[in-house]
C-alpha cells in the first residue's frame, strides 16, 4: 500500500554480524531462559518455530526478551558505567539523534528501533532504524507518516519492534496504526496495511500501542478496535497474520465496549501444556487465548481500568499488576498471582493471591529464585515471595516515576526510573537487594524504554539518547539454563474442535475471487490438518462459493458484505467479506434503516433517522467514548478523489459539533465552537495543516466538498462549503499543501459529536 513518497531509505550497506568470543560456544544452552524458584513448576515457554535451532538465543527479538520476561541467562555484563562517557565509562557508544522512548530489539547482529522522524518539522513522521549492533552506525531506515491520529508527537515511537528470525523480517506497529512487515537486512517494505482504516483501529492520545508478536507462522497485533458490522462495537480485538504474506488468519477479542486503551504487551507461552497468549486487556481482565485461533481459554476479572503492564508468566502461574479502581471496593493499584491452569472465568476459583493497593501499572515485574521483583508506579521496589505473595524484605525507593520495566541478567538487576535515576542491584536473600552502582541520567534526560542485552551488551534508550554498555575487559558467557515447558503432543489430542477459515476478514471489489483454505484445530488449538475436501460450504449473502472454497463476487456494483460458512461434520467455522466497487460512489440513507454495513465504525455511533422529511445518518451524542470518532468506506489504496456530503450541526448550550470528511489520509473539518475550517493529517501535530475562519450556523444545511490529489510530488488538499440548495463557488474555499504526501488512503468521516449531533445525507466519492 502506498503511504508517502519514500517508505523506505538505504542509507548505508548492511552492516556484518559481530560475535564476541565465548558467547557462540554456549548459545545452545539458551533455550529456555527462567530460574527456578523454591515449590514453583517454573519452567517457561520460549516462543518456539518450527525452524527454532535456526535462532541465535542470544538474541533480543521482543522487547521482553526470546522469554517475554526481561531475564537473560548472559554473564560477563557491566557492574557500573557513565553516561557522561569517555574512558573507563562502559559505553561503548551512544547515538544522540535516537532517543526516545521505545525499547530496542536485537537481531542478526543489527539493532531495531522505533522512533521519531524529522520532529518538531512539517516532515515530521515515524521511522524504523536498524543500527550496527556493534558500531551503532545505521544500515537503513523506514521512515512513514503519522495521519489520522490523536497521538501529540512526543509519544511517537513509543511502540517496539518485534523480529522473527525464522524470516529476517521485522514488524512495526505506527502510532497510527500503520503495520509493516520489513526485510530486517535492508529495510524494504514486504507488505503493510494501515489497521486504523482496513479494522478500525483507535489511535488515542495516550499513543497506547501494542507490540507485535510472533508464534509459529503467525505475528499478531492487537488494539481496542471499532469494525464493521457485528464488530462495530469496539473491542480488545486481536488480528493474526500470516507472518509471511500479511494474509489475515484469524480476527478475534474481548468484551466489547472496554475500559480504555491498553499498553499492554501479550506474552507467547504454555501453560499445563497448552500454547497460550497472555494479555492484559482494555476491558480491564488478565486474558489467556490461543495464539494460532484467536479462542479464549480463560480470563481474570481485575481493573475497572484497561491494564497497561505485561503479564509476567513462571510456569503455570500469571503475575499481573495495575494502579486503577479494583474490581471490588475502591482500592486503587494492586498485583495478582493467578492459577493459570483453569478455564472461562477464573476471578473467583484460581486467584492464588493478591495484594490491593500497590500500584503496580506500568512496570512489568521479574522472577529470580521464588521471589518477585516489582517496581510500582512511585518507583519502589517490592520484593515478594513469589507462592504467597508475602514481602520478604523491606521496600526500597529508587526515585519518583517508573516507567521501564527491569532486566535481571549476571546475576544482576538493571533498571531506570522515569526521571532519569539507574540502578545495577543485586539481589540479597536477607536484605532483599544490594544497590551495587547507581546514578543519574545526564540534567532533562529521562527513561521510558527497558534495558535489554544481546551478545555481552547491554542497550539503554533514554530521551537523550541510545546507549551501548559494554565492559570490554570481561570474558561473555552464559549459565546453566533449564529447559522450556513442551507443548503437549498433537497426537495426544486429535479431536477436531475448531473450523478456521482462512482469510478470516477479506476486502473484495465486484467479480474477484478469493481463495478459502478451512483448517481443522483440536482443543488445545494445536493444528491437525488443513482440508482439501469434506467442506460444505454456504453463503450468507451475495456471491459464489465452490465445493474446494472458491468465492467470487457478484458483478453488481453495490456495497454488500457476505459471511461465509465452512461445515466439517457438526463443527462451523466463519469468514467475512467486505464487497466495496470501484468509483463512483453515493450514499443516501431514503432506504436504510443503519449505516452501510461495510463502513468500517459507523454503526453504534451512528444511527439512520428522518429528518426534514427524509431518512439521513446521524452522529449521536450518547455513545460513550465515541463521540469524537473516524469511519472509513472502503480501499486504503484509493487516491486522487472528492469526497461531498450534505451536512448540518445541531446546537446544544450553544455549542456546535465539529463535522469533518476524510480523503486520502487527511481531514478537512468544520469546526463548530471555534467556527473554522481546517485540513489537516494529525490532529496534535498540525505539520501541513491549514486553517481558515469560517462561521456557519446550526440547523441549516451546507454542502462540502474536499478533493485531494497528488501533484509534483506533493499532496494538494482543496475544500469547499457553501449553503446547500445555493450555487457552488467557483474558488475553493481552503487549500493546503503536503511535500510528505500521503499517497493513498480510504475516504471517510470524521465528526465530534460530543456537544450536539451531526446530521449526513446525499454522501458522494468520485474520482478526480
Amino acid at each position: 500500500m502506498k503511504r508517502n513518497m519514500s517508505l523506505t531509505s538505504v542509507l548505508s550497506p548492511a552492516a556484518r554480524s559481530h560475535a564476541r568470543s565465548g558467547l557462540f560456544s554456549v548459545a545452545a544452552l539458551l533455550i529456555g531462559t527462567l530460574l527456578t524458584g523454591v515449590g514453583l513448576n517454573t519452567n517457561q515457554v520460549l516462543a518456539q518455530t518450527a525452524d527454532s535451532a535456526k535462532t541465535d538465543p542470544l538474541d533480543w527479538t521482543f522487547w521482553r526478551g526470546p522469554s517475554y520476561n526481561g531475564t537473560s541467562h548472559e554473564t560477563g555484563l557491566i557492574d557500573d558505567w557513565d553516561p557522561r562517557g569517555g574512558e573507563g565509562s562502559n559505553v561503548s557508544w551512544k547515538r544522540d539523534d535516537l532517543g526516545g522512548r521505545s525499547t530496542p530489539i536485537v537481531m542478526n547482529g543489527k539493532i531495531y528501533l522505533l522512533t521519531r522522524a524529522e520532529p518538531e518539522t512539517p516532515r515530521e513522521g515515524e521511522r524504523v532504524v536498524c543500527l550496527d549492533a556493534v558500531t551503532g552506525k545505521t544500515i537503513w531506515e523506514n521512515r512513514f507518516n503519522v495521519f489520522l491520529s490523536d497521538v501529540p508527537d512526543t509519544r511517537v515511537g513509543w511502540s517496539s519492534v518485534c523480529g522473527d528470525p525464522q524470516t529476517g523480517y521485522v514488524y512495526a506497529l505506527g502510532v497510527c496504526g500503520y503495520f509493516q512487515c520489513l526485510e530486517g537486512a535492508t529495510g524494504k517494505v514486504v507488505w503493510s496495511v494501515s489497521m486504523h482504516e482496513r479494522f478500525g483501529l483507535l489511535s488515542t492520545y495516550g499513543g497506547r500501542t501494542n507490540f507485535p508478536v510472533i508464534c509459529d507462522d503467525l505475528v499478531i497485533v492487537s488494539a481496542i478496535v471499532i469494525g464493521w458490522g457485528e464488530m462495530a462495537k469496539p473491542a480488545h480485538r486481536f488480528v493474526g497474520f500470516d507472518k509471511r504474506t500479511g494474509e489475515i488468519v484469524w480476527f478475534n477479542g474481548t468484551r466489547p465496549l472496554p475500559y480504555d486503551t491498553t499498553y499492554s504487551s501479550p506474552t507467547v507461552t504454555t501453560l499445563k501444556g497448552q500454547k497460550a497468549l497472555v494479555f492484559g486487556s482494555g476491558d480491564g481482565d488478565v486474558w489467556a487465548i490461543q495464539p494460532r485461533t484467536g479462542q479464549p481459554i480463560w480470563n481474570y476479572s481485575f481493573s475497572r481500568r484497561g491494564l497497561n503492564v505485561a503479564p509476567l508468566v513462571v510456569g503455570d502461574r500469571v503475575f499481573s499488576g495495575h494502579s486503577e479502581e479494583n474490581i471490588a471496593g475502591t482500592a486503587m493499584g494492586a498485583i495478582v498471582a493467578i492459577d493459570a491452569t483453569g478455564k472461562g472465568n477464573v476471578t473467583k476459583t484460581h486467584e492464588l493471591w493478591k495484594i490491593p493497593e500497590m500500584m503496580m501499572g506500568k512496570s512489568s515485574p521479574i522472577y529470580h529464585e521464588g521471589r518477585l521483583y516489582c517496581f510500582d508506579d512511585r518507583a519502589k521496589l517490592h520484593i515478594l515471595d513469589a507462592k504467597t505473595g508475602e514481602p520478604v524484605a523491606k521496600r526500597v525507593a529508587l526515585g519518583t516515576v517508573m516507567r521501564p520495566s527491569p532486566l535481571f541478567a549476571d546475576g544482576k538487576i538493571y533498571i531506570c526510573t522515569a526521571n532519569g535515576r539507574w540502578y545495577i542491584l543485586q539481589p540479597d536473600e536477607n536484605k532483599g537487594v544490594n544497590k551495587l552502582k547507581y546514578g543519574r541520567l545526564p540534567r532533562g534526560e529521562e527513561c521510558h524504554a527497558s534495558p535489554i542485552v544481546s551478545h555481552g551488551r547491554i542497550y539503554l534508550n533514554t530521551t537523550g539518547g541510545l546507549y551501548c554498555l559494554e565492559d570490554k575487559s570481561k570474558t561473555s558467557g552464559v549459565s546453566a539454563v533449564n529447559p522450556p515447558a513442551s507443548e503437549q503432543a498433537v497426537a495426544e489430542d486429535s479431536e477436531a474442535a475448531h473450523v478456521q477459515v482462512v482469510p478470516a476478514d477479506a476486502l473484495l471489489r465486484p467479480g474477484q475471487s478469493q481463495q478459502y483454505t478451512v483448517r481443522l484445530f483440536n482443543q488445545q488449538g494445536q493444528l491437525l490438518k488443513e482440508l482439501k475436501s469434506g467442506v460444505e460450504f454456504t453463503l450468507q449473502g451475495s456471491g459464489t462459493i465452490d465445493a474446494a472454497g472458491k468465492y467470487e463476487a457478484a458483478g453488481d456494483t453495490v456495497h454488500s458484505a457476505t459471511l461465509v460458512s465452512a461445515r466439517v461434520g457438526d463443527l462451523v467455522g466463519k469468514a467475512r467479506i467486505r464487497i466495496v466497487p470501484d468509483l463512483p460512489w453515493k450514499f443516501t440513507f431514503d432506504e436504510l434503516t443503519d449505516p452501510p454495513v461495510t463502513w468500517v465504525g459507523a454503526r453504534y455511533r451512528h444511527v439512520v433517522r428522518e429528518k426534514d422529511g427524509s431518512n439521513v445518518m446521524v452522529k449521536i451524542t450518547t455513545i460513550p467514548k465515541g463521540t469524537r470518532s473516524r469511519c472509513w468506506f472502503g480501499h486504503s489504496e484509493l487516491s486522487n478523489y472528492t469526497i461531498e456530503a450534505d451536512i448540518q450541526g445541531a446546537v446544544t448550550n450553544d455549542k456546535l459539533p465539529d463535522i469533518g470528511l476524510i480523503g486520502q489520509g487527511y481531514t478537512m473539518d468544520l469546526q463548530g465552537e471555534n467556527q473554522r475550517l481546517q485540513i489537516r493529517s494529525w490532529v496534535p501535530q498540525l505539520r501541513m495543516a491549514k486553517t481558515i475562519d469560517f462561521a456557519w450556523e446550526p440547523n441549516k444545511w451546507y454542502h462540502m466538498k474536499f478533493r485531494t490529489a497528488v501533484e509534483d510530488g506533493k499532496a494538494v488538499l482543496r475544500g469547499k462549503v457553501w449553503v446547500r440548495g445555493e450555487k457552488e463557488p467557483s474558488e475553493w474555499t481552503i487549500e493546503a499543501t503536503d511535500a510528505v504526501p500521503n499517497l493513498s488512503g480510504s475516504p471517510g468521516l470524521f465528526g465530534n459529536a460530543k456537544d450536539a449531533e451531526i446530521y449526513l445525507d446525499n454522501i458522494q466519492v468520485s474520482e478526480n
